[in-house]
């Protein structure tokens, strides 16, 4: 493992994966302790929603796979990050806990755990990163991948499940 590869990515791919690494220890923390909506609940979970703006926001400025013009699907991915904030927020102001608990775990695991391990994909500099120069090898980008499914497949029923808590009734 080296950090060679990231610390020579241009600085809107280094505050990108900084802000990412970010919100995936604080979220763990802001989502899943036992105590909610005390004030280091709150205050923290304003820092993470920043952050994951932030890693949003930030990926479209990074241009490495280029399917539709500068963009990809992983870029769908961040206007969908977007998207969940702003419900998450949103339940959490009209007092619907439920939803708001349920949107940011969505989020939480969409955008940063599935997201997160498509970054690993060969030729990614992340992929670099901890395989070192050469990357990963066909098995263990076959791991990283099944991982992937798995986790869209959760957060697809995750995100079903969060669209019937939501919906007004």
């Amino acid at each position: 493992m080296s950090l060679d590869p990231l610390l020579h990515a241009s600085p809107v791919i280094q505050i990108h994966a900084a802000a990412a690494v970010a919100a995936l220890v604080l979220g763990g923390w802001v989502l899943f302790r036992r105590k909610k909506g005390d004030r280091p609940h709150r205050a923290m979970g304003r820092v993470w929603v920043a952050l994951m703006a932030l890693v949003a926001l930030s990926s479209f400025f990074i241009w490495e796979i280029r399917l539709v013009g500068l963009f990809s699907p992983i870029h769908l991915l961040s206007i969908f990050t977007l998207v969940m904030l702003y419900r998450g927020v949103s339940f959490a102001r009209r007092h619907n806990i439920k939803a708001h608990m349920l949107t940011m775990q969505i989020t939480y695991v969409a955008a940063l755990i599935v997201t997160g391990l498509f970054t690993f994909m060969p030729g990614r500099i992340m992929n670099k990163v901890v395989f070192g120069p050469s990357g990963a090898g066909f098995e263990q980008s076959l791991v990283f991948f099944a991982f992937a499914a798995l986790a869209l497949l959760l957060a697809g029923l995750l995100v079903r499940r969060t669209m019937r808590i939501g919906a007004p009734g």
